[in-house]
């Protein structure tokens, strides 16, 4: 069995860190430039001390450099690969084939390339051309169902990563316009607005609301968390959290958790993940869990009312007055959690001033006054108490070592045959033979802000030397950096072999190939594909579709079975004519007609 992967994103230095120390078999960390979070950038410095420390594990570091890019870009981001190279970036993660061609004509490193979710990848046929061409790996589209991954995984050979946890877009990957035709900030260039968050209206031809001023486009978040054998089995290998804008407390608690679920597979990398809190994916950013896309449904996977972050469910109101309102829970709530429940068709939040246990179950003392009815559903979207514990969390990873001491020599091991010594010198033997054993028993096992755990010092020598405790932890500080040196110096990462040509699965292509420069173009034309036109971005076509969804309006409001012509009509009462392929289960949103 292939060794399994858990994917954390990393916004900076400090959330791969502790996405590392959580469990977390590779990261993922945007560059300085060109990555689909254009929020989310590092220093070419910063990722360097994230490989350092994520190669003492065996933990992968990808960096993202998947947006589309124009010709200048283009010579821009050939540099910047060759200095993530050069600092032991284990892949990059591509969408535009300009790289590809980069690549093709010898003017890369043999850096690993992985093919982005952003390069629309939803058929076998996708996945056998990249196979073909020599890459490493593809990241797959959120909506394949499992039976898809199944077909993929046994007619390729080539690794699979998937999203289980995090964010869905509505749009599949790569094929979403709507941010850049509203406000010119694309998707495919890292600047998506998140159109699909905002309010819209739905209605017939004739002008009739069907529903009206809610959040239509908004899906769920993905977890997956319960179908992760399923997965296994399927072929997937690499399990992806989406997350490169959440914060440190989301990515510890999220990547512990899914550690703790992967736990009893064999996994890639190494050391013992060393926990001071109990996970729970329910406490951080959500906006209510689905799983609808593995398994081909589609019936629970929009929230209408909030894009919002909905939290953990508590209980329902049982009574309720101008000053406070009874839950039926049995949840400890603290003053200052932030609550929050939907009020007609609005989500409405606040603050617990205070909270008391009563014989039915808390009684809260908001901060502002409600119009709570009885049986509306209360959430928590901030547990204060949970927050603190992660914030203040000594989650840690460790490789175990092992001490000799020897006259005039320290050594030290690890289970993977890394072996260092070094020499001391001391001029007279102690006095106290038990104390100067205990000094060093005391000083080497002062660990607690290295990566390494001791768990054994072995004496072969007749008598203890004395040497002052200021000493010994100088002497352990140099070895543990010398072993931390030569395991660093023997990390290799997997070379990407040369990109060769294969026939793309289309004979030609339009804007949603995203084709931005002319090295993209010159790649698809040498793999049989003739590019009608570039980019949405660089060409802005006329009648075109903004979006390609499984997730469907008309499925949602009026069934299946309904042949009415729909229009989505935006805040600013701009009208997108909506289009059915029922066929495929696929929703698409059109220019609008004026």
């Amino acid at each position: 069995m292939e060794k399994l992967e858990l994917l954390a994103p990393a916004q900076n230095y400090e959330t791969a860190i502790s996405a590392i120390n959580c469990g977390a078999d590779a990261v993922y960390i945007g560059a300085p430039r060109f990555g689909a979070r254009v929020n989310a950038k590092n220093s070419i410095d910063d990722i360097k001390r994230v490989c350092d420390y994520a190669h003492l594990f065996n933990v992968k570091v990808y960096v993202t450099l998947n947006t589309i890019l124009n010709d200048e870009e283009l010579i821009e981001c050939e540099k910047l690969i060759w200095k993530l190279y050069e600092i032991q970036v284990d892949a990059i993660i591509i969408q535009d084939f300009g790289i590809l061609q980069l690549s093709l004509e010898g003017k890369l490193p043999p850096i690993a390339l992985h093919a982005s979710t952003q390069c629309d990848i939803r058929d076998i046929e996708k996945v056998q051309f990249f196979e073909e061409i020599g890459l490493k790996r593809v990241i797959l589209a959120r909506e394949l169902p499992l039976t898809q991954i199944e077909k993929i995984r046994k007619n390729t050979n080539i690794q699979l990563e998937h999203f289980i946890h995090g964010a869905l877009c509505v749009s599949y990957s790569g094929q979403c316009y709507m941010s850049a035709f509203i406000g010119g900030r694309s998707a495919n260039r890292g600047e998506c607005a998140q159109a699909c968050r905002k309010k819209y209206t739905l209605v017939d031809k004739n002008g009739k609301t069907i529903l009206k001023n809610q959040y239509l486009l908004s899906l769920k978040d993905n977890n997956l968390s319960n179908h992760l054998d399923k997965l296994i089995k399927a072929g997937v290998m690499s399990f992806k959290i989406e997350g490169r804008l959440k914060d440190e407390n989301y990515v510890k608690n999220t990547i512990l958790f899914y550690h703790n679920k992967l736990k009893n597979y064999p996994r890639q990398s190494f050391g013992n993940i060393i926990s001071d809190f109990t996970p729970d994916p329910s406490k951080t950013f959500n906006r209510g869990f689905c799983d609808d896309y593995l398994f081909n449904k589609k019936d629970n996977i929009y929230n209408f009312i909030t894009p919002k972050s909905m939290g953990e469910y508590l209980g329902n109101v049982i009574s309720a007055n101008d000053k406070c309102f009874v839950i039926k829970t049995k949840t400890e709530i603290s003053a200052q959690d932030g609550l929050c429940f939907t009020i007609g068709n609005e989500l409405v939040g606040c603050l617990a001033n205070s909270a008391e246990k009563t014989k039915d179950g808390v009684k809260i003392y908001p901060n502002k006054k409600l119009n709570l009815q009885k049986g509306i559903e209360v959430y928590r979207n901030s547990d204060i108490q949970f927050n603190k514990t992660l914030e203040n969390s000594r989650t840690t990873r460790k490789l175990n070592v092992n001490f000799v001491i020897y006259n005039n020599k320290i050594e030290i091991f690890d289970d993977f045959n890394n072996k260092i010594s070094i020499n001391y010198e001391a001029n007279e033997i102690a006095n106290n033979q038990e104390n100067m054993k205990q000094n060093f028993i005391k000083a080497l096992s002062k660990t607690t802000d290295t990566p390494y755990l001791v768990e054994n010092i072995e004496f072969k020598l007749k008598e203890f030397p004395f040497l002052p405790v200021s000493k010994i932890n100088e002497l352990r500080r140099e070895i543990l950096e010398k072993l931390s040196e030569k395991i660093l110096s023997k990390y290799r990462t997997k070379k990407q072999k040369p990109i060769d040509i294969a026939k793309f699965p289309q004979n030609e292509g339009d804007y949603k190939l995203n084709v931005h420069n002319s090295k993209a173009r010159m790649f698809y034309e040498i793999c049989d594909c003739k590019i009608k036109h570039n980019s949405f971005e660089s060409e802005r076509p006329g009648n075109c579709e903004l979006m390609r969804s499984k997730h469907c309006l008309k499925r949602a409001s009026l069934g299946c079975e309904n042949h009415e012509e729909l229009f989505l009509v935006d805040e600013k009462g701009i009208k997108y004519p909506l289009k059915f392929d029922c066929k495929n289960c696929e929703m698409i949103i059109l220019t609008p007609n004026n």
